[in-house]
């Protein structure tokens, strides 16, 4: 499949040019400077590395911060972020950390655990995975995979977006993914990133990259969380950006969740590249952070593409959680269908940008888009902006949203069944998450959110 971007990273002249101008924003600057502090020298073999990281931090010295003056932006204020000084974690702590709780048993033996964005091989296991599957972080790799990750890394859309481009210029290692042609793999593999901010406030820029060649299937859980015995006191920031690319009639299901610290920033990047007859699901699930974005853009590069976004946020408290997705159809008989619930309490503050492009070319589309919204209290906001840009005239697209409290009707109903009101409001409440949590594709993961949705609102006052 092709691998060329519209949006790809400079030219070494361009990169020249770029270094020449004036710094534009101090604050970021500081920040590349914390995240390229951690690179060393690298082997021979990786060395095409820091061509990559030198052209992504051009384009970061001459980008500013966002603002709520970028439309894109508009609804999502970073000015508390600017306010903290981060600094990259260089002590590991890997020994004393008890993942117990963290881990999956239906992934049991196919994980890999990364620290504050650092491979940690003693709380890592794959040993459960076919042999030619490859699950490693980037220095572990077997030397044949090097050379060819060149060709897929940094090369998808949007590379020079702020956030993407500082991450790609301080990598220093990544979980790779890479499932070889016509393989079906059965045991899901879970990418479990952990935090442990203590006392100074720490960035870290987790990075994945998955490779599903043509004809193959993966099943794949991609997990943010913290250190549960660190105060919540902490604070942290984590920018994350995962590349997957699903080649020919090849099929990923992605189950992307979230469980920051309330303190913590967390800004992530999820791309996926579609060719012909590939078949794409993501089930990304946002809980944590006191202020968190994802941005999920799928692009198509092939006809007959199936894609499946599922979303559930639930926030309370003053959280603000926005997402932004953009699907780019480019090719005949596409399908993308999106459902998009957002759960939203005290002060919180939700923000739904979903964006559907047509064009031209992509004629005998079928497009769907829904974002539906759940606000538990009077102070409770959700900015919401489904988008449909169609030039094509021979297509099915349809989308919409909706913002409701929970229906009176309905708490009385149960109430006439036996139940109080809290337990009524909070049993409503569980069915609207369970439509998201029912598609998950692991008996662990959907107990486990099913027990969060209770515990996140069970000292809440849902009453009106």
């Amino acid at each position: 499949m092709s691998r060329q971007s519209s949006t790809a990273i400079p030219n070494s002249d361009e990169t020249v040019g770029l270094t020449s101008v004036l710094v534009r924003d101090a604050y970021l600057t500081e920040l590349l400077k914390q995240c390229q502090g951690l690179i060393q020298v690298i082997e021979p073999e990786v060395a095409w590395m820091q061509e990559i990281r030198d052209r992504a931090a051009a384009w970061v010295r001459q980008s500013t911060i966002p603002t709520t003056r970028d439309e894109e932006w508009r609804f999502t204020d970073l000015s508390p972020l600017r306010q903290i000084a981060f600094q990259v974690e260089t002590q590991s702590i890997t020994s004393l950390l008890d993942i117990t709780p963290l881990t999956l048993p239906e992934a049991a033996n196919s994980r890999l655990v990364f620290i504050n964005g650092v491979y940690a091989p003693d709380l890592s296991a794959v040993v459960d995975l076919p042999d030619s599957v490859v699950v490693s972080n980037l220095t572990g790799l077997p030397l044949e995979y090097r050379s060819r990750v060149r060709d897929y890394l940094a090369q998808q859309q949007g590379t020079q977006e702020v956030f993407t481009a500082l991450n790609t210029a301080g990598i220093t290692d990544m979980a790779v993914v890479w499932i070889p042609k016509n393989l079906v793999v059965e045991t899901p593999i879970h990418l479990l990133f952990i935090s442990t901010a203590s006392g100074t406030p720490i960035i870290s820029q987790p990075r994945c990259l998955v490779v599903a060649e043509s004809g193959s299937s993966v099943t794949l859980i991609e997990e943010y969380t913290h250190r549960r015995d660190v105060a919540e006191a902490a604070v942290y920031f984590t920018n994350a950006v995962t590349e997957i690319w699903v080649e020919e009639n090849a099929q990923v299901n992605h189950t992307r969740i979230e469980r920051e610290s309330g303190t913590a920033f967390h800004i992530g990047k999820s791309v996926i590249a579609q060719a012909r007859d590939s078949r794409y699901t993501c089930n990304a699930i946002t809980l944590g952070a006191k202020l968190s974005r994802h941005n999920l853009e799928v692009f198509q590069t092939g006809e007959q593409t199936e894609t499946t976004l599922n979303g559930l946020t639930m926030i309370a408290l003053q959280q603000l959680a926005d997402t932004h997705s953009a699907i780019a159809l480019n090719h005949p008989y596409g399908t993308s269908n999106q459902l998009h619930k957002c759960i939203v309490a005290d002060r919180a503050h939700a923000v739904f940008n979903g964006k559907v492009f047509v064009p031209k070319a992509a004629q005998l589309t079928n497009a769907g888009q829904l974002n539906r919204n759940l606000l538990l209290s009077p102070k409770a906001r959700v900015d919401t902006k489904p988008q449909l840009e169609i030039t094509a005239d021979n297509v099915k697209c349809a989308h919409g949203a909706t913002v409701s409290q929970l229906d009176d009707e309905e708490v009385f109903y149960l109430q006439s069944r036996g139940l109080d009101e809290d337990n009524a409001r909070k049993l409503l409440i569980n069915a609207f998450a369970a439509e998201i949590i029912n598609q998950l594709p692991l008996v662990s993961l959907r107990e486990r959110l099913s027990t969060a949705v209770s515990k996140q609102y069970s000292a809440l006052s849902l009453k009106r």
